[in-house]
């Protein structure tokens, strides 16, 4: 059944997991922690826009195939992530998926309230496919800058694309490289007037 207040939507399919924590202080959540962690973006970007949100949304167009999935590469690249988490070595964590990087980055900001300011970094992907692109099997990470260099030189040892994209700043906006910048303000505003009962809800994270 796919219908919500009998409006169709389309096919959608969903897998649910639950499982246990070993130790519950070592977990990570989407809310940013601290002023001057630096962003790691974990995952190849090729900036597939195929039935993205991007296309859907800012182009007006339902058309392309949905992003390819390497099952390797996301078991590979997840298991990375969640070594890190369960080391304690990194407590902020998001994937990239509905809407790409950049979205992944606003509501991190947002659950934290604190601001980025990242630019298109280690590639050749023009601005809007780096970041609105749905590519697969990717995650962004806030480290504290003195690890940066540590994960970065274990990625590279393990093989796994990524890139320094940028870092947390004191002031509360979300800013890109040669393309502007929005405060965290108003995008608390605009999220507000689009999802008022997500809004309303009690998180977590």
């Amino acid at each position: 059944y796919n219908e919500t207040n009998g409006e169709v939507i389309f096919p959608t399919p969903a897998i649910g997991g639950v499982g246990l924590m070993r130790d519950v202080h070592r977990m990570a959540t989407v809310a940013l922690k601290r002023e001057g962690d630096a962003l790691l973006l974990i995952g190849e970007t090729k900036g597939h826009l195929g039935q993205s949100i991007y296309l859907r949304e800012v182009e007006g167009r339902e058309e392309g195939a949905a992003p390819y999935v390497d099952l390797a590469a996301e078991r590979k690249n997840g298991e990375f992530v969640r070594k890190l988490i369960s080391d304690g070595r990194v407590d902020t964590v998001h994937d990239c998926s509905d809407g790409g990087l950049l979205v992944a980055l606003t509501e991190m900001a947002l659950a934290g309230n604190i601001g980025v300011d990242v630019g298109v970094a280690g590639t050749t992907v023009d601005a809007v496919p780096f970041f609105f692109g749905e590519d697969q099997a990717r995650y962004v990470i806030a480290v504290p800058a003195k690890e940066a260099d540590k994960i970065e030189g274990e990625l590279r040892e393990a093989g796994i694309i990524h890139a320094l994209i940028g870092k947390t700043i004191a002031q509360k906006i979300v800013r890109v490289e040669r393309e502007g910048e929005i405060s965290i303000a108003d995008l608390r505003k605009t999220h507000e007037e689009w999802f008022p009962s997500y809004m309303a809800a009690p998180h977590t994270n």
